[in-house]
């Protein structure tokens, strides 16, 4: 604008001196003054105009990016606040599951303390003692085996009272210590006894197929029915009693 005002002086000091010259001269170069003036003002509006806009646009761009910026900020805010809630519910869900894991541990802990000692008073009655409980399924005759090389044989059961315990005693099907091998049809335990009392499931024992020498006892079934003969090659667990 300084600069214009300067250029204005020059200019009017020569129009001054021109119209003291001469009259129509001093016309043409006040028209020319005028049309120079004029097209000074334009270009300072137009520059004017163009810094103006620069300018709004920048703090239109700054403004934008501010509230971008604070909508990204809010937005992170938000996130972080449904995170955190997601993880307190994570936590007390983990909390709840321990918990419920530890009562359930508890309780099934508790259940097979009194089942170990059902079957401690079971194992001790009558000074009789069981050793072993097989953990894989053999054949009769190495079952048998298996027992006497640890001075025990395969269980003797020749009453009610034994019977009744090992069915609640026993989980799967196990080999009992009595077979009819050396005599068809003459039941006879380990020991050599003859069978007196017999616990049979309802048919049996049908020596089906003409080769069902030996027993097993099947705890699923009635506690005073619950004997089958079946292959002496048959895979079973079984038990030792010494």
């Amino acid at each position: 604008v300084d600069t214009y005002f300067s250029e204005f002086s020059l200019i009017n000091i020569c129009v001054l001196w021109s119209c003291l010259s001469g009259g129509s001269r001093c016309l043409v170069l006040i028209t020319v003054f005028f049309q120079i003036i004029c097209v000074l003002l334009l270009i300072n509006n137009i520059l004017l105009h163009i810094t103006i806009t620069a300018e709004r646009d920048l703090i239109k761009s700054y403004k934008n990016t501010v509230e971008e910026f604070n909508q990204t900020i809010n937005s992170l805010q938000d996130n972080y606040t449904d995170l955190m809630i997601e993880i307190h519910q994570l936590q007390n869900n983990f909390n709840s599951l321990s918990q419920k894991n530890l009562e359930t541990r508890v309780k099934d802990l508790t259940a097979e303390k009194k089942q170990l000692h059902r079957d401690f008073d079971f194992l001790n009655k009558k000074g009789t003692v069981f050793f072993f409980m097989s953990m894989i399924e053999i054949h009769q005759l190495d079952s048998r085996q298996y027992c006497r090389d640890r001075g025990a044989d395969l269980v003797i059961i020749n009453t009610e009272e034994k019977q009744s315990n090992y069915t609640d005693f026993f989980s799967e099907r196990v080999w009992i210590g009595l077979s009819d091998r050396e005599d068809e049809g003459n039941m006879k335990w380990v020991d050599n006894s003859t069978l007196k009392q017999g616990f049979w499931l309802n048919g049996e024992p049908n020596n089906q197929g003409g080769n069902e020498d030996c027993i097993e006892l099947m705890p699923s079934n009635p506690v005073l029915n619950n004997w089958n003969d079946l292959p002496c090659s048959v895979e079973r667990k079984w038990f030792c009693e010494k």
